[in-house]
């Protein structure tokens, strides 16, 4: 994990929430059936809170939607369980609360605060996995062999009980000491496994440290972060969950799954063309997934092939089905049919996804409320993916602006990570040329001009730094 961390001042997040119409608080008929709803006594379900499970998420987060246990299976392989927070048993259908849910579509997260898709009641409350109380959750059970291979999934609504929360970057230390709690031990073995099983199928990440704001002190500092080994290996688990869920719901004909075309091999050989003058090595035979798993992104010319690779990653989308099968039904990124049901706290269609998959697996008809829903998903959290991502990439521009807004006019050194296409493989007169570089101190990733060379170090000036307009431009020097 490489993080890079520089200091901006005070940041006025309001006129973007403005901007983006986010709502600052809940009707107030959605904020009773909340409070009303975390008063309730928890409903009948198998009690699981023998098994010690914990929860590994960012240290700020209080909204846990998973917690798990991993362990052996006798004769070999391997069990692991995922709690997930059941939310549709504080939820009404038809009532004001789920009304307001379909609103929001999804958690918006903003350097100054959430915007959450259920009152802090729930999400932060008496829904969310914390440590050291009963709640209320949606178990899968899904047996491995040695190689990682699913051979058995069993779910069922269970009462459970965290005994931890604990987080990536503790989790991580304690992986490189050897000492990670039980209920976890098994999860770099087991995440290896299905990491090396999703790059033989033809899976793709790309493993770019991501930009963030974050608070510190009065001020904000800006962020990049890339994900440590414990952070990718707990990613495994929701993928392995999410494609043991497409898998129930395409066998039962019904569901929503997350989807994405394959690569388009066009997309793949203009890659495989840009990797040798970036110095990548790519043997015949071998796939882009394995080749980008194999880059330290933290170098330049790596970093630059990585952000050409994300031309790979276009078009995901809800897909909805009922009766007739979808003609695409595969995730290009996953190279699996996958679905999302592993973070109801936090985004909308996971609530309605997981009330499929167990109808289908207790063999019984798929609920009214959970099945009028599916084909109305898609658009919903296309709108607020938008949102969402308007709201990330938004304040971290704003962040950028603010902490170089006095730096006009001065030089830095930075990395090319993308160049400006030609339009028709032709130039137009008088367009300038540019692309998009990104400095390492501080971590910014702006538009520049100039003549640029992808994946080459350059100096450029900053021209533009307005936090009004959330603009930053530099220009090579």
């Amino acid at each position: 994990m490489v993080i890079r961390r520089v200091l901006a001042p005070r940041i006025d997040f309001g006129a973007l929430r403005r901007e983006l119409g986010l709502p600052d608080g809940f009707p107030v008929a959605a904020q009773r059936e909340a409070d009303e709803a975390a008063r309730a006594p928890l409903p009948a379900a198998a009690d699981r809170t023998d098994i010690p499970f914990v929860t590994v998420d960012p240290a700020a987060s209080r909204d846990l939607d998973q917690a798990m246990h991993l362990g052996r299976r006798p004769g070999g392989g391997y069990r692991v369980r995922y709690a997930i927070a059941d939310v549709a048993t504080h939820v009404r259908a038809d009532g004001p609360l789920e009304e307001e849910t379909w609103r929001r579509g999804q958690t918006v997260y903003l350097p100054d605060g959430n915007v959450p898709l259920h009152p802090h009641t729930l999400s932060e409350g008496a829904a969310s996995l914390l440590p050291d109380v009963d709640r209320a959750a949606v178990l899968w059970t899904i047996d491995l062999d040695a190689d990682g291979a699913t051979v058995a999934v069993g779910l069922e609504r269970a009462l459970v009980r965290s005994r931890a929360k604990l987080d990536y970057a503790g989790v991580q230390v304690a992986a490189d000491a050897g000492r990670l709690p039980e209920p976890i031990a098994l999860l770099p073995e087991i995440g290896a496994l299905l990491t090396a099983r999703g790059l033989r199928r033809g899976a793709v990440n790309l493993p770019l440290p991501e930009q963030d704001v974050e608070p510190d002190g009065d001020g904000w500092r800006l962020v990049l972060r890339g994900p440590g080994p414990m952070e990718d290996h707990n990613a495994q688990i929701s993928l392995l969950t999410g494609m043991a869920a497409a898998d129930i719901m395409l066998a039962g004909r019904i569901g929503l799954l997350r989807t994405m075309p394959p690569p388009k091999p066009e997309a793949v050989a203009r890659l495989r063309a840009a990797a040798a003058p970036l110095g990548v090595h790519w043997p015949d035979g071998v796939r882009v997934g394995e080749v980008l798993a194999g880059l330290d992104a933290s170098q330049p010319r790596a970093a630059a092939f990585v952000d050409q690779a994300a031309e790979l990653m276009r078009g995901a989308a809800y897909t909805a089905f009922d009766g007739e099968l979808p003609g695409q039904p595969e995730h290009g990124g996953v190279a699996a049919a996958y679905a999302h049901v592993t973070a109801p706290l936090r985004r909308l269609a996971d609530r309605y996804a997981t009330e499929v998959c167990l109808a289908l697996y207790e063999d019984r008809p798929v609920p009214q409320w959970a099945r009028a829903a599916l084909p109305r998903l898609p658009e919903v959290m296309a709108s607020t993916d938008r949102t969402a991502g308007a709201a990330t990439r938004g304040a971290i521009d704003l962040a950028e602006a603010v902490l170089l807004e006095h730096r006009v006019g001065e030089t830095f050194s930075a990395a090319v990570l993308d160049v400006d296409a030609p339009a028709n493989g032709q130039s137009k007169p008088g367009r300038i040329p540019g692309g998009t570089v990104a400095l390492d101190d501080p971590p910014v990733r702006a538009r520049c001009t100039g003549e640029l060379p992808l994946g080459e170090r350059v100096t450029v000036r900053l021209v533009t730094a307005d936090p009004v307009e959330r603009k930053v431009l530099f220009a090579r020097s």
